[in-house]
């Protein structure tokens, strides 16, 4: 069996595409539907599939529904703030009467009816359902939560059980709301911060509360996106039975250290400053190395029109060593 890989269009890529700015992904329906007609023809020339409409990728629904404050610069990422000033205002945390209540939420949930009326085979999407339980303490609390388990360690821990039933609760709320229930079935979550912890506090203060999503979510199968691993945490995956890992671009897990150490399968990334940095040449030496580690997954991108060439050469690379 060859090596797989999946291969997209990035959100910056839509936006030079459409001669929209990247914000409007996010609001003007026009902006969207222009975008995604005007990459047809890229999409063709690489001999991909081209990518159904939706509104851009955002990845705080959960947090906007809790009261954050977030941020769209024209051509940036979303720039979400913290809520969480003073770990004293932990105890007070309550949860919305409604989740879908917040004015972002139902701005999105208005977006993603039209692009459906318009489009119907657009996905039911506003963003991703929900952050695990160490990012969205970060994302409510600012870096002040990492110190947290060592200054006051039950603040902490209520904070994280906070996150964790208001993030299962926003996902089962919103999914209800489009007529899917969270059914069991293979379901994963990204948590980029759980590294920040060593594992000898990660046991107790991550371990139980990526269970309890996993639980939440009804996970027959699991899967994890964290970015900031090291070595000596890959034996919780076992602990915690996730089948896949995405280390995304963890700093400190090369291909060849999960080869060796990972206990599930794992996925490995070409990521959008290899691509802008390296020829396509060099490219196609990575793609083989990273393939010598056996990820179930290779992963890349496209995020600007000028890398084209080196597109092409990655997908014409990756096609014959899926065949092989």
């Amino acid at each position: 069996m060859g090596q797989s890989f999946s291969f997209g269009f990035s959100d910056s890529l839509l936006a030079e595409v459409g001669g929209v700015k990247q914000n409007e992904l996010h609001f003007d329906v026009e902006a969207i539907l222009q975008s995604y007609e005007r990459i047809k023809p890229l999409a063709r020339r690489l001999g991909v599939e081209p990518p159904i409409p939706r509104l851009a990728g955002f990845c705080y629904p959960h947090i906007a529904s809790l009261g954050a404050k977030i941020v769209f610069a024209e051509d940036a990422e979303p720039k979400p703030f913290p809520i969480i000033h003073q770990p004293e205002e932990i105890d007070q945390l309550t949860e919305p009467k409604d989740y879908l209540a917040a004015p972002l939420i139902q701005e999105r949930l208005k977006i993603c009816a039209e692009i459906k009326r318009r489009c119907p085979q657009s996905p039911n999407f506003i963003g991703h359902p929900l952050e695990g339980p160490i990012t969205t303490a970060v994302l409510l609390m600012g870096s002040d939560f990492l110190t947290l388990p060592y200054d006051d360690p039950k603040r902490a821990h209520r904070l994280l059980k906070f996150c964790t039933k208001s993030a299962l609760n926003y996902a089962r709320t919103i999914s209800e709301h489009f007529g899917t229930p969270i059914q069991p079935g293979l379901h994963g979550f990204p948590d980029d911060f759980g590294g920040m912890f060593p594992p000898k506090i990660f046991k107790e203060f991550v371990v139980p509360y990526w269970e309890e999503i996993f639980q939440g979510l009804k996970a027959t199968e699991r899967s994890l996106h964290s970015e900031l691993l090291r070595v000596e945490h890959l034996p919780f995956l076992k602990e915690l039975k996730i089948e896949y890992f995405d280390p995304s671009a963890d700093q400190y897990l090369t291909p060849e250290l999960l080869h060796q150490h990972c206990p599930c399968k794992f996925q490995s990334r070409i990521l959008s400053w290899h691509i802008h940095d390296l020829s396509a040449e060099e490219l196609e030496a990575m793609y083989c190395k990273i393939a010598e580690s056996k990820p179930y997954l290779i992963s890349f991108s496209m995020s600007r029109l000028e890398d084209e060439p080196k597109i092409q050469h990655l997908l014409n690379v990756a096609r014959e060593m899926k065949e092989e």
